[in-house]
């Protein structure tokens, strides 16, 4: 599907110039996703470097958090107004740049500044992809974002596993470094898709956001993202602390992320034809499900099979929800707010996780899923809401 077509004007086929514009979105989003795969494995000797109680190793996740959802919002809205590749490029930079002060930092305070810059960087490149990608391929918008997860899934999934079984004896600042040098190569990308000026504003009305924050539908759904991706950041923070605290070294936790990832890659790929079909409601209602039981399995294990589980079931869990409520988003916003709708998705994702994780982060496990289990029902509530509001459309 990714490969060059001869004729950038047969019908049904996409153009030269849509598939760089795929291939560099999901090359750039594959230095944000290591980032949320690889911090949550260096949380632990991030912790013993600096002598960090949880609370203050929570700021190390949550300052990022934090700055990805303001950049989310400044993307989106430059997104509806400005050149899309050159927004997204700068976010690219930005988020190479602050990879690299977290890698040099000496002390904690200038590490917490380069997460800042680094996660701003990052909210303002990942608010556009979905927009690049779904205008690249507007007839099977569904699929294609199923792509983008399942190719940067994949890669991703093996970034936890190879880190922690070839690179344990290095220093934390050297991931990083890694984040840093795929983000430049991924701007590298980005920069041979052309110079054409390319708006992601429609030709029509001026955007009207308070018309945006008054569509009910797209309120359900952010409270789906909220609650979902809210308890999928918690495990990512959480489920490493927890198999640290309980004896396990650090290639045996990378192998339990990757399991994590690798299931949303595979599960996302298994779905990439049933999203743009009946099935996105099938799908939408699985994922809080799949999140709340593997909660209860990481809490009850004693060994590596469970763990394993339990990271399979929040991967398959995440790729449920990932491309089906991105794909209900765009089709409930208004067609000239389409790239702030999705700033929006991603703002309410990262602040569920920050909320969760912030609120979380003193309390046991066990109080933990308790708490998972009543944020899961919620999104289940709002993922049925969604079901009944994309009948009565139908």
């Amino acid at each position: 599907m990714l490969a060059p077509m001869p004729d950038d004007n047969q019908p049904g086929l996409m153009s030269v110039s849509s598939i760089k514009v795929i291939f560099g979105s999901i090359s750039a989003s594959i230095a944000f996703v290591m980032e949320l795969t690889l911090v949550p494995l260096l949380l632990p000797a991030i912790q013993s470097e600096y002598a960090l109680s949880t609370s203050e190793l929570s700021w190390v996740f949550n300052s990022y958090g934090f700055a990805v959802a303001v950049g989310v919002l400044m993307g989106g809205w430059l997104g509806d107004t400005l050149n899309t590749r050159r927004v997204f490029g700068l976010g690219v930079l930005l988020f190479a740049a602050g990879s690299a002060v977290v890698a040099l930092a000496g002390i904690y305070e200038v590490m917490l500044a380069g997460r800042i810059v680094q996660g701003f960087g990052g909210g303002v490149f990942s608010a556009l992809i979905p927009l690049l990608l779904t205008n690249a391929s507007p007839n099977r918008p569904g699929k294609i974002l199923i792509v983008w997860g399942s190719v940067a899934g994949y890669v991703a999934a093996f970034a936890p596993f190879v880190y922690g079984s070839t690179l344990e004896s290095y220093n934390w600042n050297v991931a990083f470094l890694i984040f840093a040098a795929v983000a430049l190569m991924a701007l590298a990308i980005v920069n041979t898709t052309g110079t054409q000026e390319e708006s992601a504003s429609f030709d029509g009305p001026s955007p009207d956001y308070f018309r945006l924050l008054r569509t009910s539908e797209l309120w359900v759904m952010f409270v789906y993202v909220f609650c979902s991706y809210g308890a999928i950041t918690y495990f990512l923070f959480r489920f490493p602390l927890w198999m640290a605290e309980k004896g396990y070294q650090l290639a045996s936790i990378g192998f339990s992320l990757s399991i994590m990832w690798l299931s949303f890659s595979f599960v996302s790929t298994l779905l990439r034809n049933k999203v743009d079909k009946p099935h996105v409601r099938i799908i939408l209602l699985a994922a809080p499900l799949l999140i709340a039981a593997g909660f209860p399995v990481a809490y009850l294990a004693e060994s590596m099979p469970y763990f394993a589980l339990a990271s399979f079931l929040v991967g398959s869990g995440l790729a449920c929800s990932n491309a089906p409520s991105t794909q209900l988003i765009l089709e409930f916003a208004p067609r000239e707010m389409r790239a702030a709708s999705v700033s929006l998705d991603i703002t309410f994702a990262r602040l569920g996780g920050v909320v969760f994780v912030g609120v979380l982060a003193q309390a046991t496990f066990g109080y933990s899923v308790l708490a998972v289990i009543l944020m899961s029902a919620i999104a289940l509530f709002c993922a049925a809401s969604a079901i009944q509001r994309i009948e009565i459309r139908d």
